[in-house]
């Protein structure tokens, strides 16, 4: 992790909520991080998109990470959210969130060792 920053590791935004699996460096807060995120994204919606109004509850709920077993089974949980609800038929075709990148990003990785494969050929 780098130092003092804020490390994302699995998310998924769905229609009236949001999942965000996350290393907080020693010093911030789970209250500031939070406080860091709503801010931040209230202030880019409001400039970039003109809305005005309340994005964000009050509060968040949270559920602390003990072991691997927790940690795997947490990502599978916001992985799986829009599959549950009915959003997508798999965790990697819904947009909002981090399976979908982590596929995109897999994707692009095979295609760039395929044209180096090709290029040595």
């Amino acid at each position: 992790m780098r130092s003092g920053k804020i490390v994302v590791h699995d998310f998924v935004v769905m229609p009236n909520h949001v999942h965000i699996l996350m290393t907080l460096p020693g010093e911030v807060s789970l209250e500031k991080a939070m406080q860091l995120i709503k801010g931040s994204f209230s202030f880019r919606a409001n400039k970039e998109l003109g809305f005005r109004g309340e994005i964000w509850q009050r509060g968040f709920s949270d559920v602390r990470i003990v072991d691997g077993q927790s940690l795997e089974e947490h990502r599978a949980y916001i992985d799986n959210n829009p599959v549950t609800a009915g959003l997508a038929n798999s965790a990697e075709e819904y947009i909002f969130g981090s399976a979908y990148l982590k596929k995109q990003k897999h994707a692009g990785a095979k295609a760039r060792e395929l044209e180096v494969a090709e290029r040595h050929d």
